[in-house]
């Protein structure tokens, strides 16, 4: 079996914004999604997923992307493993030309599902890339991660931004603005997570962001405004300034709150984070349930939210350099 694993990620700033043309930094963290396959001796698939936030399963069908099994789980975790899978695996073999190969394919993910930290890009990038190596053939990091935001951008209705899947497959802080990714200097930030137990519905958050933006002129204004945190927090991650990159976080999350993407237990997170004197702290992602980011080289974050009701998990996760990565 070819095994490969890629990172979640969080944003410091961008995420919706990022939609609109705006400028987001994202960056790679050390929680991943981990993908084995192994070539059938048909072109079926057979999906085995682990670990993503519910009990996991088993299921085999003909790989056709309207083809979906009858199985008892829900639309979230039917979604990762079948349509994500199903279009990662037509971009592999669309790279080698083996139209009609078929894999076992083994998900095991330590990233919740929908919680704003990619565990759909980090299972894309991860799939790609050990199918693609299972046939011969390695791929760059720029071309894994366009076929893997082509994948994203397939199964979300061309509701996908390149910041997801740039970063899971390269690692790192990076920049993303419409078409151009780069990768950028990062100092050793003090990440840490706070975890709501939920998932937003990206969809319908990113459709209300939209409907806000035709609707009211000052709801354009404001993602704009989030990309002009996006470049001040470039100038300060450039200079290391930590303290500053917290001060344009709590911006950035007072902003998408503006927009109507945050939740309660967000916000309780959030100010939790705040009052134990993190630098700054936000949601992450698309927001309406999942995760919060923030930046405290301290325990006293980490504690606040362990004890903060509505927050079931609170971690510290590390910058992943590394993006992509072969394990087998």
């Amino acid at each position: 079996m070819t095994v490969s694993s890629a990172p979640g990620k969080v944003y410091l700033f961008g995420e919706h914004a990022v939609v609109y043309g705006e400028p987001a930094v994202p960056c790679a963290i050390e929680v991943r999604a981990r993908v084995g396959v192994e070539r059938r001796d048909d072109s079926k698939l057979r999906v085995h997923a682990d670990d993503l936030s519910l009990d996991g399963f088993t299921v085999e069908y003909g790989g056709d992307a309207g083809e979906r099994p009858d199985i008892d789980v829900s639309e979230s975790l039917l979604v990762a493993a079948t349509q994500y899978v199903d279009s990662a695996i037509e971009q592999v073999r669309d790279v080698t030309g083996e139209e009609d190969v078929g894999f076992d394919v083994t998900i095991e993910s330590d990233i919740p599902l929908g919680a704003g930290l990619g565990s759909s890009a980090a299972v894309v990038v991860a799939a790609i890339d050990a199918g693609t190596r299972a046939l011969g053939t390695t791929l760059e990091p720029a071309e894994l991660a366009e076929r893997a935001y082509r994948t994203e951008y397939d199964v979300q209705d061309g509701q996908a931004s390149r910041a997801d899947t740039f970063c899971s497959a390269t690692g790192g802080a990076v920049r993303v603005e419409g078409d151009d990714c780069r990768s950028l200097d990062a100092p050793d930030l003090p990440i840490v997570i706070g975890f709501d137990g939920g998932a937003g519905e990206t969809g319908e958050l990113v459709a209300g962001v939209r409907n806000l933006r035709e609707e009211y002129e000052f709801a354009a204004d404001t993602v704009e405004t989030v990309g002009d945190v996006v470049r001040n927090g470039e100038e300060a991650l450039a200079a290391g300034d930590v303290e500053e990159l917290g001060r344009l976080m709590n911006f950035n999350h007072g902003l998408l709150s503006a927009l109507g993407v945050s939740s309660r237990s967000l916000d309780t997170m959030v100010w939790a984070a705040r009052d134990a004197g993190a630098y700054g702290a936000k949601l992450t992602g698309a927001g309406g349930g999942g995760c919060i980011v923030a930046l405290d080289p301290t325990d006293e974050t980490e504690t606040a939210l362990s004890f903060t009701p509505g927050c079931e998990d609170a971690f510290r996760a590390e910058l992943a350099e590394e993006g992509v990565r072969r394990i087998e």
